[in-house]
């Protein structure tokens, strides 16, 4: 993350600072969420793609730091709601909102800044922009009813499981480098570069969750280690573990899958089965293969800072430990 700090960390900071303005409201339950869930951490990872895809773009005015607030106000709504469904208690290694405010005020202020991102949007005044944000957010919709359909699902394909991670997670990543570049009036294809750029590293970023979820310590990870597994969600770690255990280890997968809470004794079970069969090694395998494939979609623009800023990022998505 640094050398894309080194080139926009001031503007993220009036990234915050708009982030802030644009919560006012005459009810202060959702500022108070609002402010606490920003202020609970996050390296920023989607405003800073609009940032420097803006500026990969060639884009010097005033808008980009705005539309990068609507990314943040888009991604912040998305996790009190994920939050919610998931009936998360931690996110980013504090409690989650809706564990301190309850699931109705979590849900509530969630739909305020979706609507608030809206008219955010429309005061930046396009309206390929607005399209392109607006499709995100019903895609983004779309991806967690797909995820709960999947739920428990044993026999989901690993096909199936990307389109959910496109849908859910890298959906929004895509629009923030696409609205970047609509923002500089690049050509289309570079356009069109800058959004499967986002897309694929999208799709590596979550798979990096996936991995978190069976290796990390809460501390590290932000949020309780195994909670995927609880909550019946299966993750490209556990779908190739399925693929190649013996049937007893599927049954005391199964058994896991199913019931409503999991003891620290079941997570090693199940845990030790996805490191076993490699399920681990071969979903970095697979978001190595993401983040190759983004990085050859910037070899549509001309090596610069910006470019080398960008490619770093991507570079850290499969470094990360939260």
């Amino acid at each position: 993350m640094q050398s894309a700090l080194n080139i926009i960390g001031e503007d993220l900071k009036l990234v915050e600072q708009q982030f802030r303005k644009d919560l006012q409201s005459d009810v202060p339950l959702i500022r108070k969420v609002g402010e606490y869930v920003l202020s609970s951490g996050g390296k920023r990872v989607r405003p800073a793609l609009l940032l420097l895809a803006a500026r990969l773009s060639g884009y010097t005015a005033d808008k980009a730091i705005p539309l990068a607030s609507v990314i943040e106000f888009i991604h912040t709504a998305t996790l009190l709601h994920d939050d919610v469904v998931d009936s998360a208690t931690l996110r980013r290694g504090i409690a989650s909102a809706n564990t301190l405010w309850g699931n109705e005020a979590s849900v509530l202020v969630g739909d305020f800044l979706f609507s608030k991102s809206f008219s955010l949007m429309v005061n930046v005044g396009s309206m390929d922009i607005l399209r392109v944000l607006s499709d995100a957010t019903t895609i983004i919709a779309e991806g967690e009813v797909m995820q709960l359909l999947c739920t428990g699902e044993l026999d989901l394909a690993e096909e199936q499981y990307i389109k959910v991670v496109r849908s859910k997670t890298a959906i929004l990543m895509s629009a923030a480098c696409e609205a970047g570049a609509l923002l500089g009036a690049v050509p289309q294809r570079q356009q069109q570069a800058l959004a499967d750029f986002g897309m694929d590293l999208g799709i590596a970023f979550q798979l990096m969750d996936d991995i978190l979820d069976y290796i990390a310590t809460e501390e590290e990870f932000g949020k309780s280690i195994g909670h995927d597994l609880e909550e019946g969600k299966i993750t490209l770690p556990l779908i190739h573990t399925l693929l190649h255990c013996n049937d007893s280890e599927r049954a005391v997968i199964a058994a896991v899958v199913e019931q409503d809470e999991m003891s620290l004794d079941e997570f090693r079970a199940v845990s030790g089965f996805v490191k076993q069969y490699g399920g681990i090694d071969y979903t970095v395998e697979r978001a190595r293969f993401f983040i190759n494939r983004c990085k050859s979609h910037l070899d549509h623009f001309a090596p610069s800072p910006v470019r080398e800023a960008l490619l770093s990022l991507s570079e850290y998505v499969v470094t990360r430990s939260k």
